[in-house]
This record gives C-alpha cells, sequence and structure tokens, in this order.
C-alpha cells in the first residue's frame, strides 16, 4: 500500500480556534479524520503529523525519503523563509517522490508576507485556498501519481 504523510506546520494544532474566519472551524482532528478516510477510499495508508518544531518537521521530510513515503504537506509560517524546510522537500522530489505543497487559505490573496513560498519551486504542485478540501484534492493528486 502507498504510504502519505501529511505533515502541518507551526500553530495549526489549534485549528478550530484560531482565527476560523480564515482557517476554518474543522479542528486538526477533523482534518486528520477526513484525510484518513479520503486515503482509504484511494488505497493509500495516511498518517497525519503536526508540528511547531522545525527541526521535527526536517526528520519527518527526511523520514519520508528513507521510507519511500509520499508527502502532502502544509508548511505554515515555514512556506516563507524556511529553506531547511525547502532543502528537505527538495530531498522528498529528487527522490522521485511526490510532495505536495497545500494551504488551507490562499496565501496570494493575504498580507504581502505571505506571498513568497520557498517551498513552492521543489513542490510537485501547490493547493491553496479550498480549505480542508485541498488536503482531500492534494491525496487525490497523490494516488493519481502513485
Amino acid at each position: 500500500m502507498t504510504t502519505v504523510l501529511v505533515l502541518n506546520g507551526p500553530n495549526l494544532g489549534r485549528l478550530g480556534v484560531r482565527e476560523p474566519d480564515v482557517y476554518g472551524s474543522d479542528t486538526l482532528a477533523d482534518l486528520a479524520k477526513a484525510c484518513v478516510q479520503q486515503g482509504q477510499e484511494l488505497g493509500l495508508e495516511v498518517e497525519v503529523r503536526q508540528t511547531d518544531d522545525e527541526s521535527e518537521m526536517i526528520g519527518w521530510l527526511h523520514g519520508a525519503v528513507d521510507a519511500g513515503a509520499h508527502v502532502v504537506l502544509n508548511p505554515a509560517a515555514f512556506t516563507h523563509y524556511s529553506y531547511a524546510i525547502r532543502d528537505a522537500c527538495a530531498m522528498v522530489t529528487k527522490a522521485g517522490l511526490t510532495l505536495v505543497e497545500v494551504h488551507l487559505s490562499n496565501p496570494a490573496a493575504r498580507e504581502v508576507f505571505r506571498h513568497n513560498s520557498v517551498v513552492g519551486g521543489v513542490s510537485t504542485g501547490t493547493i491553496a485556498g479550498f480549505g480542508r478540501e485541498g488536503y482531500l484534492l492534494a491525496l487525490r493528486a497523490v494516488a493519481a501519481r502513485a
């Protein structure tokens, strides 16, 4: 079975209470349940994780390469400045694995500092602005390429 890590960056553990007008009212648990269910329907083994720690995220990305796992990644604030996360993402795609960058909101429609993604250039693709549905679309994209 194809394995997909759904990795979530800083502050996404606060979904449901953090700016619901921007990020929606679903909690991380709601999001995880929807992703696992979508994965089962697509024949994917999905594991959802969240961290506020850049080092831990890098370790997970390295682990994805080592395990041959595809990645759906919401890098959150790391999107805009973390070259270390970017370089770890590049290892995923250079290994021939799919990495889909996903964002609940549309960063291009928000504050200027959110417009740049250092991760986007090394990702297989990016999905933004569709809320929870973006994660489900990303899983469909992984399944189609696996």
